[in-house]
C-alpha cells in the first residue's frame, strides 16, 4: 500500500484520520499537471456547456471552516459529482479522494454534508477511465490508496455511508458496460479494479470492521455480503486471515437474524476461506469454546428447526465444518457438550432414546438427510480419534447402532430408502465399526459381535440374490457382489482379533471361525477373477489366520493340513503380478507370515510342508530376491531347519543352471555386503582383519558411550540384514560337503564360517574404544587381557586370510592341472588323426602302386612266417592259412564287402539282399538269384549245396 497506514486487528480499529489519508506523501509532492486537475477533453455533447473544474480549489474550499461558505461548498460537491456522473479519471482520483475524507470529517459536525459524501461515493461504483494506455500502471499506487481510503471511511458512524461503501466495492464484481463514454477516455479493464483491491488490503480492512457494527445488523449483513464477494479471490482470503476472519465471523454465527443471512453468508465465506487458504489455520482459529459453542447451536437449530430444503443444505455444511475442526485434539468438542450432541444424532433413529431433542425428531431419506446422516457416522470415526471420548461413546451404544446394519437389506426398494442407498448406510457403518470395536470391546461382547460377524459373513459366501450397485467410496470393486460387505467385515475383525484378548479370540476359534476363513479363502481363489479387492481379502484373511494361530499349538491344528494346501499356491504366485499393482507383494508377505504363525512350531504341520514341496518354494522364492520377503523367507528357514528332515530337502533342491541351495545362499550373503559397503579385495578376501564386517555405515560411526541395556551398532547390525540368517542356515546345513560350490564361493563361505567370531570381536573392540573415550583406564591385567583379545581376533582375520588364499591356490593348480589334461587330450586326438591319416596314404599306395603293394605282401609274409614256431612237433599237421595267388595285404575270407561299388551294379535299394553268393549278369544290371552253388572246401571231398 501507500504510506498511509493499515489498520490494526484491534476492536477499536484504529485508522489514520480523515485528513491524512487524503495526503499521502506521494500525493501532495506531486505536482499536478494543468490536464491532470482539470478537463481538457469534453464530455460528449454536455461539453460545450460545462466548464472545466479546479479540483484543488475545490478542495481548498472544504478546508475553510467557516460556516458562511458551507453553501459554497456544497454546491461544489454538486459540481464534482456531476461533472463524474459517467465515471473517474484516473489521474483525479488522488484528489477525490481528499475531497471524500473531507466530506466525512464534517458529517458528525453537519449532517447536510451526508448526501453529497454519498453521491461522491457512488462514483467510486462508476467505470474508471485512461487517457492513455499506461495510465494504469502509472497510476497504480494512487487507485491502490484510493481504494484501500474506502476500507478507512468505514469508520465514519452512519449508517449510510457504510451501506454505500459495501455496495460500491459490491458492485466492482457485478460491472456492467457504462451507458454512455467519454470521447477522449478509455475505460480501464475489466479486473482492474479487482486487483487494486487485492493489492490495496481492502478485504482485511472490512474484516476488522466487523467489530464496529457488532450492534447494527443491517450495516453488519452489508459487510459480510461484501466479503463473500471478496473471498472468491485467493489473495482476499489470505489478507482476511491475517485480520482472523474465521474467528470473528464463527463467534456471530448466532446472532439475532430474522432473515438468516448472517448464518448463509458466514458458512459460505468459510467455505471459500477452507478451500483457498491453509485448512490447518482456519481450524486452529475455530478451535476455541466460542467457535465450537457457535456451531453447536446453529448445527442444533437447524437440525430440530429447520424444515426448508436451504435449512437441510446449511445443515450439512456447518457440519462438514464442524467435523474439520474436530480433527484438531485440541478443540473442546466433549466441554461444549457438542461430542454428546454428534453421538446422539448419530444412533438415535437405530437406538431409541428419551432425549427430548430428538423426541419429535424425524429424518427421512430425501438426499440431505441422507447426507446428514453419513456426516454423522463419519463424525464417529474422527471423534474416536480422542480416547477421552471412549465413554461417551460407550453411553451412546453406538456398537449396537452400528451391529444395527450388520445384516442384509431385506427389503430393497421399499418405503424407507432404496437398496443403494441402504447398501451405502451399511458400507459405512461397518466401516466406521472397524474403528469403534477395538475401543469398545466390551459392548462390542455384550452385542455378540464375533457371532454377528461372522453369520454376515456366511451371508456373503451365499448364493442369496443380491445385486450390490458399489456406487460409493466403500462400494468400489464390489459392484454385482457382496465383495464390498465381506471386505468391511474382515476389516473389522482384524483390529478385535489384533487386541489379542484371550476372551474375543478363544469365542471367534471356538465358532469355527479358522475353518471358515480358510473356506472363504478358497472360496474366492477358486471363484472370483483376481481384482484388487479380491486380493485385499485374502491378504485380510491371512492376516486374521496369523494372529489367531500364533503361539497357539491347538489353533495351527485347527489350521491343519487343509490349511497348508490351502496355503501353499499363495507362495507359488508368478513373479511377474507382484508388479501388477493389485497388491499381491503384501499378499505374498501375509502368506509367508501365515506360514509361520500358522505352521511352525507343529511337526506335523512342518512334515506336511515339507512332503509338498514348501521348502522348495521358499527357495524358488529366495531366488527372485524381492528384498521385503527375503529376510522373512530366511527366518522362516532358520525355524524349519530345527526339523531333522529339512537339511536333506535343502541339500536337494536345484535352480536355474543347476544352482544349489549353499550357492544361493552364499550369494544372497556376497549381494548383502556388496549393499552394504563391506572391504574386500578384487577376488573376495578380507581387507580389514579389525572389522572385515563392518559396512560402510559402520564404519563412519564414532563410538559413543552408551548404557550396558542400549544395544551397540555392532549388535544392532545383527538385525538390519540377512548375513545372521544366513549364516544360521548354512551352520544347520553344515560348512561341509556342500554341494554346487565354486572357489568364490568357498572364499565366502571361509568368512561366513567365522562370522560368530568377528561378530564377537566387533563387540571387544567396541568396549575398548568406549573405554578409551570415557578415559578410562584398564588395570594392568585387565589391559592385557584386552590386549591379547584383541591380538586372538585379528588372527582369526588373518587365518581367514590365508586359508582364502590357499583355496584360491589350490583352485588356480586344479585349473592348470584341468588345462594340461585337456591339452594332452588334444595332442592325442591330434596324434590319432595323424596315425589315420599315414595309414590312408599306406593303403592308397598300395591300391595305385604295384610294387608298394607287393613290399608290403612280403612284409606281411613275412609277419606271418615269424608268428609260427620254429620246432614241429611231431606227427602234427600244418594247413596254410592262405590262398594261393591272392594279391591282397588283409586277412581273406569267402565273403568280401567292396563299399565303392556302384549302384547300378547292386541293383539299388530294390535288389535281393539275402545272405547269399550272388553272381553279376553278363550284360549288367541287378544280381540274380542262382538256385544252387557249390562251393568247393579243399579239406573236404563233397560239395555243400547253398540254396
Amino acid at each position: 500500500m501507500s504510506s498511509t497506514a493499515r489498520p490494526e486487528a484491534s476492536p477499536s480499529l484504529q485508522v489514520p484520520s480523515f485528513a491524512e489519508m487524503g495526503r499521502s506523501p506521494s500525493s501532495s509532492s506531486r505536482q499536478l499537471r494543468p490536464s491532470e486537475s482539470q478537463f481538457s477533453g469534453s464530455l460528449g455533447q454536455q461539453d460545450n456547456n460545462l466548464k472545466s473544474m479546479d479540483l484543488n480549489h475545490v478542495v481548498k474550499l472544504l478546508e475553510e471552516t467557516e460556516l458562511s461558505n458551507l453553501e459554497d461548498q456544497l454546491e461544489a460537491l454538486k459540481k464534482v459529482a456531476k461533472r463524474y456522473e459517467y465515471g473517474l479519471i484516473l489521474n483525479d482520483l488522488t484528489q477525490i479522494s481528499k475531497i471524500l475524507n473531507l466530506c466525512a470529517e464534517r458529517i458528525p459536525l453537519h449532517k447536510v454534508f451526508l448526501e453529497p459524501t454519498c453521491e461522491i461515493l457512488k462514483l467510486y461504483g462508476l467505470p474508471f477511465y485512461k487517457k492513455k494506455l499506461s495510465d494504469e500502471v502509472n497510476y497504480t499506487k494512487e487507485v491502490q490508496e484510493a481504494i484501500a481510503n474506502l476500507g478507512y471511511l468505514m469508520r465514519v458512524p452512519c449508517s449510510q455511508v457504510r451501506i454505500q461503501i459495501c455496495k460500491c466495492v459490491i458492485s466492482f464484481y457485478h460491472t456492467e458496460p457504462p451507458n454512455k463514454e467519454y470521447e477522449v477516455y478509455q475505460p480501464v479493464s475489466a479486473n482492474y479494479k479487482r486487483q487494486m483491491v487485492e493489492a490495496g488490503g481492502l478485504a482485511e480492512t472490512l474484516v476488522l470492521a466487523l467489530t464496529l457494527v457488532e450492534n447494527q445488523l443491517q450495516e453488519k449483513l452489508w459487510i459480510i455480503k461484501t466479503l463473500q464477494h471478496l473471498s472468491i479471490s485467493e489473495t482476499n482470503c489470505k489478507l482476511m486471515m491475517k485480520a482472523e476472519a474465521p474467528r470473528r465471523l464463527c463467534s456471530h454465527l448466532n446472532d439475532a437474524d430474522p432473515s438468516g443471512q448472517l448464518l448463509f453468508r458466514s458458512s459460505e465465506i468459510l467455505w471459500n476461506l477452507l478451500e483457498k487458504t491453509s485448512k490447518e489455520e482456519i481450524i486452529e482459529q475455530l478451535s476455541n469454546l466460542e467457535c465450537v459453542n457457535a456451531l453447536k447451536e446453529a448445527f442444533t437449530n437447524l437440525l430440530i428447526h429447520g424444515f426448508r430444503h436451504y435449512d437441510r443444505q446449511l445443515r450439512n455444511d456447518i457440519l462438514v465444518i464442524a467435523t474439520l475442526v474436530a480433527q484438531n485434539p485440541g478443540a473442546p468438542m466433549i466441554e461444549t457438550g457438542f461430542a454428546k450432541l454428534l453421538i446422539l444424532f448419530a444412533t438415535f433413529v437405530e437406538v431409541k432414546s428419551h432425549n427430548p431433542l430428538v423426541k419429535n425428531l424425524r429424518l427421512t431419506y430425501c438426499y440431505e438427510d441422507f447426507e446428514l446422516k453419513k456426516l454423522l457416522l463419519n463424525m464417529l470415526t474422527v471423534l474416536a480419534k480422542d480416547l477421552c471420548i471412549v465413554q461417551l461413546l460407550q453411553e451412546g451404544k453406538v456398537i449396537l447402532a452400528l451391529f444395527h446394519y450388520l445384516k442384509p437389506n431385506e427389503k430393497p426398494g421399499m418405503v424407507d430408502m432404496s437398496a443403494a442407498q441402504y447398501e451405502e448406510l451399511q458400507l459405512l457403518a461397518i466401516a466406521t465399526l472397524a474403528t469403534m470395536a477395538p475401543l469398545l470391546v466390551d459392548d462390542y461382547m455384550m452385542c455378540q459381535g464375533n457371532t454377528r460377524l461372522l453369520m454376515f459373513l456366511e451371508w456373503c459366501m451365499g448364493n442369496d440374490p443380491f445385486f450390490a450397485q458399489g456406487n460409493s467410496f466403500h462400494g468400489t470393486g464390489g459392484r454385482g457382489t457382496k465383495l464390498a460387505q465381506m471386505r468391511y467385515t474382515l476389516k473389522v475383525l482384524n483390529p478385535v482379533v489384533s487386541l489379542c484378548d484371550d476372551a474375543v479370540n478363544v469365542d471367534l476359534c471356538d465358532q469355527g471361525a479358522i475353518n471358515q476363513l480358510l473356506g472363504i479363502l478358497k472360496n474366492t481363489t477358486k471363484n472370483y477373477p483376481e481384482s484388487a479387492i479380491v486380493v485385499e481379502i485374502q491378504t485380510d484373511i491371512l492376516l486374521l489366520l496369523s494372529t489367531l494361530c500364533e503361539n497357539n499349538l491347538h489353533r495351527k491344528e485347527l489350521f491343519g493340513w487343509e490349511g497348508v494346501d490351502t496355503l501353499i499356491p499363495f507362495m507359488k504366485m508368478d513373479s511377474k503380478k507382484f508388479y501388477s499393482g493389485l497388491g499381491h507383494n503384501r499378499l505374498l508377505f501375509t502368506a509367508l507370515d501365515c506360514l509361520w504363525c500358522c505352521v511352525m512350531g507343529c511337526t506335523i504341520l512342518e512334515d506336511y510342508f515339507i512332503e509338498r514341496e514348501g521348502l522348495f518354494t521358499l527357495l524358488d522364492l529366495l531366488v527372485l530376491n524381492q528384498k521385503n520377503v527375503c529376510n522373512l523367507i530366511l527366518g522362516i528357514l532358520v525355524e524349519f531347519c530345527d526339523n531333522p528332515k529339512t537339511a536333506s530337502h535343502i541339500n536337494t533342491w536345484r535352480g536355474k543352471k543347476d544352482q544349489t541351495a549353499a550357492n544361493l545362499l552364499i550369494k544372497l550373503w556376497r549381494e548383502e555386503e556388496i549393499q552394504m559397503g563391506v572391504k574386500h579385495d578384487e577376488v573376495g578376501r578380507i581387507v580389514d582383519t579389525k572389522k572385515p564386517l563392518a559396512g560402510k555405515f559402520q564404519r563412519k560411526q564414532e563410538v559413543t558411550p552408551m548404557p550396558a541395556s542400549c544395544p551397540t551398532i555392532a549388535v544392532m547390525d545383527v538385525a538390519e540384514n540377512m548375513r545372521a540368517k544366513i549364516y544360521c542356515v548354512i551352520c544347520k546345513l553344515g560348512f561341509e560337503n556342500l554341494p554346487g560350490l565354486s572357489a568364490k564361493d568357498f572364499v565366502t563361505l571361509a568368512i561366513i564360517h567365522r562370522y560368530l567370531d568377528f561378530k564377537v570381536g566387533e563387540i571387544w573392540s567396541e568396549i575398548y574404544a568406549e573405554l578409551k573415550k570415557e578415559n578410562i583406564k584398564p588395570v594392568t591385567p585387565d589391559h592385557e587381557a584386552l590386549q591379547v583379545i584383541m591380538e586372538a581376533f585379528e588372527n582369526v582375520g588373518k587365518m581367514v586370510i590365508s586359508r582364502q588364499t590357499e583355496m584360491l591356490e589350490s583352485q588356480q593348480y586344479q585349473e592348470l592341472q584341468e588345462e594340461e589334461e585337456s591339452y594332452a587330450k588334444i595332442q592325442s586326438l591330434h596324434k590319432q588323426k595323424e596315425m589315420v591319416s599315414k595309414s590312408w596314404e599306406s593303403f592308397l599306395a598300395r591300391t595305385s602302386n604295384y610294387e608298394a603293394l607287393k613290399k608290403a605282401k612280403r612284409i606281411q609274409e613275412k609277419s606271418i612266417e615269424n608268428s609260427r614256431t620254429k620246432v614241429k612237433p611231431y606227427n602234427a599237421t600244418f594247413h596254410p592259412t592262405d590262398i594261393k595267388g591272392l594279391n591282397t595285404t588283409v586277412a581273406s575270407g569267402r565273403l568280401v564287402t567292396v563299399e565303392s561299388t556302384p549302384a547300378e551294379l547292386t541293383g539299388g535299394p530294390l535288389a535281393d539282399t539275402d545272405l547269399a553268393v550272388k553272381k553279376l549278369s553278363i550284360r549288367g544290371g541287378a544280381l540274380k538269384r542262382i538256385k544252387t552253388v557249390k562251393v568247393v572246401d579243399p579239406f573236404k571231398k563233397d560239395s555243400v549245396s547253398v540254396k
